[in-house]
């Protein structure tokens, strides 16, 4: 607190009765107040009372020492230091001794005094005090101070090493990290006995105990700590470990209620924690009178229970606003009707009849095209089952089932034409097939509808494949290519599609799958699979596999796991991932995808292998000349004798010196007879011998 004009004309002239009374009693309220004592002095010295000031100041001394406010103290010091002690050396002493009892309990205290050379020129105050903010600043980090690095989160110091001039930090996943006196003003950071991350080592008990029984003083815990607005997935991330993830969605809903939870709009929404619950109506009510129209809707939705009258002011502007709107922007104004409708927020002086929901779309010469220009799916769905109620609400449907895209609505426009008309959803699809890109959400909401649907499939079943493929790689279906690519799976439209094929439509399906540009090379080998075994006609003749019957029987034992137990149970995980949420974000469901796609491949690569195979019995092989199944005698140049012998590539093992009849090496050696010269291994040999093969071990 400054000091008074009065004050400062009893000072000018000497009253020392009111100035030492004046002392007393801001000493008594607030020792703290270094600011008026040391105005108080410095004036006094002004006026030549230089003995009053020291006496004062003696007071305040003993005042502080007394209470053993050595902090302050310390600050007294350095602001009127040479006031209260002239004398340099003796000042120094003064530092020291302040220095000494408020870190008494630190045992690295003279340690640290040495690094930054307090004992040396102890005449030099303002070098002293330079050395003094040096010395605090590495205090802050002594042993078991509980400090955040960039990267590493929070962590302990656990050592101080003055050799090295560094303090050894203790992170949860880094023991033992060496950070330099130097940088670690830079590096690490002091938490405060609130902080999270601090409550997260010290007291982790504290705060399970608040998921339940407190939520939104777990949550201002989290915003002050920060001290800075902070998005829905911030705080789930710094609660990690705290609030489990199945936990989080009812902990986040109950948390934010409280009042004091400031909140914006739109799809980065940041909350805040406001000092009060008025001061956090006022910044919702500024965030409002800021924010467009959908936004103003949606904070009233989230926002208006927790403040009625905050609420009943919203509702009051978003009322005024509609009915202004209702000529030159009716689906906005059927948007703010139908919210304010569903929120039961309509003002109570209001004449709702002047714009209702029922007068803007009798109004409108085009109702399905004024609905779909509502935002909220919900509130569509309102406005499409009040027109379901006119005597024209077929042709209103049908043209709403060309300009919708929620699936939900879809489905409740195409169920009610088909009621009527059961050949209504048949001829919608044919238009929407023919072009997919004119409405991307029907076509992907029929694609789903059509897997369970063979009465949609079988109307062009060639068409359905095509038009899916060549969509997988148009930008205009990109946002709902992940929903497609499930299409293409078992029990998706594709396969159903391929099972109610010509023999004819087959062949070209296999050409579209072929060269589908958006296809992986694991879905198109599948796809073509799956195509050809319901349609023999479109495999060719294939390269006999030989195997001896051990081999075909353990391969066969593979398939049969792979088909009974492994995909069934991997189609389980990637039901359970998938409903875990956002598929970009989702490592559970990318990682059983990718087992989804090994497997897959697998099995194709093992099915088609198995068709081809052919038992190998090598009791009857001809040993006229090489051939797979038998065993060779070789010599090489050098005289040295090698033995080879060809099997199958199931059999292969050429340290054992058994290869491949696939082989490159063996290609050179088939159809040679005893006597022969034959490249092998990138040298010349002789066929010594030749012989039947023995079963390996």
């Amino acid at each position: 607190m400054a000091i008074s004009r009065q004050l400062r004309e009893a000072i000018g002239k000497g009253k020392s009765d009111t100035i030492e009374d004046a002392w007393i009693e801001r000493l008594q309220e607030d020792p703290h107040d270094l600011e008026f004592y040391a105005g108080i002095a410095r004036s006094l010295i002004g006026s030549n009372q230089d003995d009053r000031a020291r006496t004062l100041l003696q007071t305040l001394d003993e005042e502080l020492t007394r209470k053993k406010l050595w902090g302050e103290r310390l600050a007294m010091l350095h602001r009127v230091g040479p006031i209260f002690e002239p004398g340099a050396e003796a000042l120094h002493a003064l530092i020291l001794e302040t220095l000494g009892k408020l870190y008494a309990k630190s045992s690295h205290l003279e340690g640290i005094i040495e690094v930054v050379g307090l004992h040396r020129a102890p005449q030099d105050i303002p070098k002293t005090w330079d050395k003094v903010d040096r010395l605090q600043q590495l205090m802050v980090f002594d042993v078991g101070a509980v400090v955040r690095m960039e990267g590493k989160g929070a962590g302990h110091v656990t050592a101080v090493n003055f050799g090295l001039q560094s303090f050894k930090v203790d992170f949860e996943k880094h023991k033992g990290l060496s950070v330099g006196f130097r940088a670690a003003s830079k590096m690490l950071e002091v938490l405060p006995t609130d902080h999270l991350l601090r409550r997260k080592i010290e007291a982790p008990a504290e705060l399970l105990a608040l998921v339940k029984s407190d939520p939104s003083e777990l949550l201002r815990l989290v915003m002050e700590s920060y001290g800075k607005p902070m998005a829905a997935g911030d705080v789930r991330r710094m609660l990690s470990g705290i609030v489990t993830q199945s936990g989080w969605t009812s902990w986040w809903a109950a948390a934010r209620k409280h009042p004091q939870v400031v909140g914006g709009s739109g799809g980065k929404k940041k909350y805040s924690w406001a000092a009060t619950s008025e001061d956090a109506a006022e910044s919702v009510w500024r965030t409002f009178k800021k924010a467009a129209p959908h936004q103003q809707l949606d904070l009233l939705r989230k926002s208006g229970d927790r403040d009625p009258e905050l609420a009943e002011r919203m509702a009051i502007s978003l009322s005024s606003f509609g009915a202004k709107i209702a000529s030159s922007d009716p689906a906005l104004a059927l948007e703010i009707r139908l919210s304010l409708t569903r929120l039961g927020r309509t003002p109570s002086d209001e004449r709702p009849e002047a714009w209702s929901a029922e007068k803007l779309l009798s109004a409108s010469g085009a109702p399905a095209a004024l609905v779909v220009g509502v935002k909220d799916r919900q509130l569509r769905e309102r406005a499409w089952r009040s027109l379901g109620e006119r005597a024209d609400w077929v042709d209103i449907y049908g043209e709403g089932l060309q300009r919708e895209t929620d699936a939900r609505n879809l489905s409740l426009l195409a169920d009610a034409l088909t009621d009527e008309d059961p050949e209504a959803l048949g001829k919608f699809s044919d238009s929407a097939v023919v072009q997919p890109h004119k409405n991307p959400a029907a076509f992907t909401w029929l694609t789903e509808r059509a897997a369970n649907n063979d009465a949609l499939l079988g109307r062009n079943p060639l068409r359905w494949i095509q038009q899916l493929l060549v969509s997988l790689s148009r930008d205009e279906l990109s946002p709902y290519r992940t929903r497609l690519l499930v299409q293409l799976e078992s029990g998706g439209a594709l396969p159903r599609a391929m099972a109610l094929l010509s023999p004819q439509q087959a062949i070209q399906a296999k050409e579209s799958l072929e060269r589908a540009p958006a296809l992986e090379s694991y879905q198109r080998s599948d796809l073509v699979a799956a195509l050809e075994l319901r349609f023999a006609s479109l495999r060719g003749e294939e390269e006999p596999l030989y195997a001896l019957i051990g081999s075909i029987d353990t391969k066969r034992a593979e398939l049969k796991k792979l088909v009974e137990k492994e995909i069934p149970a991997n189609r389980i995980a990637i039901e359970e991932a998938r409903a875990m949420g956002d598929l970009r974000e989702n490592f559970e469901y990318k990682s059983a995808r990718a087992r989804h796609e090994y497997l897959n491949s697998r099995a194709h690569e093992l099915n088609g292998q198995l068709e081809r195979s052919r038992p190998l019995d090598l009791t009857t092989v001809d040993i006229s000349q090489v051939r797979v199944g038998t065993r060779l005698d070789l010599q090489t140049a050098a005289g040295e004798t090698r033995v080879v012998t060809i099997l199958g590539p199931w059999e292969s093992d050429p340290e054992a010196g058994i290869i491949s009849f696939e082989s490159e090496a063996a290609q050179g050696l088939l159809t040679k007879i005893v006597g022969d010269q034959a490249d092998f291994a990138g040298e010349s040999v002789r066929i010594v011998a030749i012989d039947r093969a023995a079963i390996p071990r």
